[in-house]
């Protein structure tokens, strides 16, 4: 868990990893460069329980360099992610320990997640209508996974050229090493706050890296290569117009932590504008952030409970498996997708087969 000044959460954040129902791990903590009191926080933890072994960073790594260094600090084979002001459901460990036991080819196994908001409230049910769906995104959270530790060093772990969407660009990679599989039981409560790291680092920068993400996937649905877009170039300057998208994902997080997105301002001063779909709904969902985020959060809940709805037919077990769709451009492979694009892949079963290999539990699930 890589902590950087996180400590109105961290002690919830903490004490639901501590109360796991499968007690036999150690958990690595990075403080990184905390200077809100996170650090003294977590000596206390320390002491407090011998399972924790906390590293005291002297400066920050950044958000790539700091996940990467609590990874190769683990001595475990499986690691489980944990982001510092999340929660955790009690079984979430030994529920994703025997998914990957049960299924050996399985590299990565992530969960549906709630939504809180900064007073623990829940706001967001769990998006199950995306379980099921290979497209770009994963339908689960960065702070839910747990994976097996030589698939992530086998692909270079998290890089650094993706800042701030490293976890779906590392998802992307590993999932050409084995299954991904998805709990549909929500493990994870994903809390909307102040304290995410795109709210706290340089806007700028974060605008910049978030606009690069949505160019990569649309370069990734048309079948195309991204990594040509993540070369640097020396002569390259910032982009004075940036994906329209790019300000609704900054809104989003304000959104459900109860706040009003300051969306519009920005999206109407950077934005790549044009007479486009794209647009016209950026510009919809930045009006309406700015004039009535409440009603637009009710809607949007609406919108989720209805497309959850329509998808309760599907009756995925207890997980799912996420094949994205890794298409090659002509004359030209996708990096990283050898075995995980072809439908009939030796290295991963079809998905039928996948919910077949996995046992349905008791409980809510997707």
């Amino acid at each position: 868990m890589p902590t950087r000044n996180a400590l109105p959460y961290l002690d919830e954040a903490v004490r639901s990893i501590l109360a796991q129902s499968h007690a036999d791990f150690e958990f690595v903590i990075l403080d990184d460069g905390s200077d809100d009191g996170s650090r003294e926080r977590l000596r206390f933890w320390a002491a407090a329980d011998p399972r924790i072994r906390l590293i005291e960073g002297e400066r920050s790594l950044g958000p790539v360099g700091s996940s990467n260094f609590v990874v190769e600090s683990a001595r475990a084979p499986i690691v489980a992610r944990m982001d510092a002001d999340d929660v955790s459901t009690p079984d979430r460990l030994e529920r994703q320990l025997a998914l990957l036991a049960g299924n050996p080819q399985a590299v990565l196994v992530g969960s549906v997640w709630e939504g809180i908001d900064r007073d623990g409230r829940r706001v967001r049910e769990a998006d199950c209508s995306k379980v099921g769906e290979n497209g770009f995104a994963a339908p689960f959270a960065h702070g839910s996974v747990m994976f097996r530790r030589e698939a992530f060093l086998r692909v270079g772990g998290y890089r650094p050229e993706t800042a701030y969407w490293e976890d779906l660009d590392l998802f992307l990679r590993i999932a050409a090493e084995g299954r991904v599989l998805v709990s549909t039981r929500p493990l994870y409560r994903h809390r909307f706050s102040e304290t995410s790291t795109r709210l706290t680092s340089a806007l700028p920068a974060v605008e910049q890296a978030v606009d690069l993400m949505f160019r990569c996937r649309v370069a990734f649905e048309r079948g195309e290569d991204y990594e040509r877009l993540l070369e640097p170039s020396p002569d390259a300057a910032p982009r004075l117009k940036l994906h329209p998208y790019t300000f609704l994902s900054m809104g989003f997080i304000s959104l459900w932590s109860g706040h009003r997105p300051m969306s519009l301002q920005r999206l109407l001063k950077r934005g790549a504008l044009g007479l486009n779909p794209v647009t016209l709904k950026a510009l919809i969902w930045a009006s309406w952030a700015a004039i009535s985020p409440r009603s637009l959060r009710k809607v949007m809940q609406w919108l989720l409970r209805l497309r959850n709805r329509r998808a309760a037919h599907r009756g995925h077990g207890e997980a799912a498996e996420w094949r994205p769709r890794l298409r090659s451009a002509p004359g030209r492979p996708f990096s990283g997708s050898a075995g995980a694009s072809a439908e009939g892949s030796a290295s991963l079963l079809p998905a039928a087969a996948a919910r077949r290999a996995i046992a349905p539990a008791d409980g809510r699930e997707c």
